[in-house]
Formats: C-alpha cells, sequence, structure tokens
C-alpha cells in the first residue's frame, strides 16, 4: 500500500542507537528521531551529560534509556545492542556519531594519537555496525547512519582539518559502501552524513580561529544552525530514503561544491 510522505518519515515502534547522543550534533540527531516517534538508546563514555540528556527526553514525553559506552571496546558495544533489545525488544537504526579528534600538524602527530583517532572514529564505527547488524539481519531490516565529516571529503586546503581526524572520517566514507554492498540484499541500508561546521565542543575550538573565514568563503556564508541536521538523519532513518543506500550526504552549506 502506497504511503503518504508522512507515513514515509513516521518513525513510531522503531528503535535507534545514538552513539555519542549525550550532547552536540548526537544529542540533536537523537532529538530528531525520536520527534519523529523513535525510542532511543543514548549512549557516550560520560555519564555527567548524559543522564542529564535522558531525564531530558524523558520529561518531554520521549521513550529513552541511556547507557555509557566506549565503542572502541567491544565489551561495551556487545553489552550496549544487548542492554538496547532487551529494553526496547529491538533495533531498527543506528546512528554511529561518537568521534574525537587531536589537533597536531602530521609530523608532530604522536602515534597513540593517531591510534585512539582511528580506534574511536573508524573502527567502534565498525564496531556498532558490526554488533547491530547482526540484530537488524535477524529482522530482515535496518537502517545504520554514520557520521563522517566533510573532513573525509576534502582537504586542509578547504578547512582547519587534521590527518588523524581527517583519515578516520575518509576511511568511514568507505566503510559505509562497503556494508551497504555487504547488507543491502538482506535489508540493511547504509549511509553516511557528512556535517559541516556546526558549533560543538569538538568544533568550538577550530571555530574561535576560522570562523570568520569560513563564513566568508561558504557558499551559504554562515555556520550550519542548530536543528538543521535533524531532517537528514530522519530522511536516512525513514522510509522516505528506502531506495538509498551507500550514499554520503554533505550538510554543510555548500563548502566542498
Amino acid at each position: 500500500m502506497k504511503k503518504t510522505v508522512k507515513e514515509m518519515f513516521d518513525l513510531k515502534g522503531r528503535v535507534a542507537i545514538v552513539t555519542g547522543g549525550s550532547r552536540g550534533i548526537g544529542k540533536e540527531m537523537a532529538e530528531g528521531l525520536a520527534e519523529a516517534g523513535a525510542s532511543v538508546m543514548l549512549c557516550a563514555r560520560r555519564s555527567e551529560w548524559l543522564d542529564e540528556t535522558a531525564a531530558e527526553f524523558t520529561m518531554r514525553g520521549f521513550d529513552a534509556a541511556a547507557m555509557t559506552c566506549d565503542v572502541s571496546k567491544p565489551d561495551d558495544v556487545e553489552k550496549l545492542v544487548a542492554a538496547t533489545v532487551e529494553r526496547f525488544g529491538r533495533l531498527d537504526i543506528l546512528i554511529n556519531n561518537a568521534g574525537i579528534s587531536w589537533g597536531a600538524m602530521p609530523e608532530e602527530m604522536p602515534l597513540e594519537k593517531w591510534q585512539k583517532v582511528m580506534d574511536v572514529n573508524l573502527t567502534g564505527c565498525f564496531l556498532m555496525a558490526q554488533a547491530a547488524g547482526r540484530e537488524m539481519l535477524k529482522q530482515g531490516s535496518g537502517s545504520v547512519i554514520n557520521i563522517t565529516s566533510i573532513a573525509g571529503m576534502t582537504s586542509s586546503a578547504n578547512g582547519p582539518f587534521y590527518a588523524g581526524y581527517a583519515a578516520s572520517k575518509a576511511g568511514l566514507i568507505g566503510l559505509t559502501r562497503e556494508l551497504a554492498a555487504s547488507w543491502g540484499r538482506r535489508g540493511i541500508r547504509v549511509n553516511a552524513i557528512a556535517p559541516g561546521f556546526f558549533h560543538s565542543r569538538l568544533a568550538d575550538p577550530v571555530l574561535d580561529i576560522y570562523e570568520r573565514s569560513i563564513q566568508e568563503n561558504n557558499v551559504i556564508p554562515r555556520i550550519g544552525n542548530e536543528g538543521e541536521l535533524k531532517g537528514t538523519v530522519v530522511f536516512l532513518a525513514s522510509d522516505a530514503s528506502s531506495y538509498i543506500t551507500g550514499q554520503t550526504i554533505a550538510v554543510d552549506g555548500g563548502m566542498t561544491v
């Protein structure tokens, strides 16, 4: 039966995990999913912001739970997915948003910091997708959305990026395509969102230095506003994008044009 547009975007009955969901763009995307009707499991490494966000969501009438998790640790990942299925009964959506960076020029980048960035931004996303994917394969459906970055699509010639962060985000775009190819015939779609510059704890130190030049050189001459990632994440999580997989959508005001 053909769905209306409103029905296509409806996430009632769907269950989502949002990593890095306690604040910043992760919280924003989790909020968008909840507003569209999804039940949401928030996760982050630190409990202080996580508990506050979960309480806020519950107060607003959202069906939400929270759990601390370090996505670079396989045991944490397995426990998170198991707890989500136990709490909500299923898993339909994974938002792979947890990420870190380390500011250093390539010649000065400590190897242990490079490895930590890779462990969280790339390996962590793989571990989450692997564990969530196993549950989705049992159901024969699911949507994985990897939050990469325009840093994975361009270079420091077009923005103040760092080697480890850029490499991890480029790798995540490649992983997105490979997972899409591996799971598409079994009902799982895998896509990515590449945000440009939005105010967040991770981006603000860079924006303190470069915000004016970013605004002057961007096609839409400003930084992204709060809420401007919600529509894209709900679109990719919902049936509105049921024929889309393996794609990366840049939400960057035209920076990568």
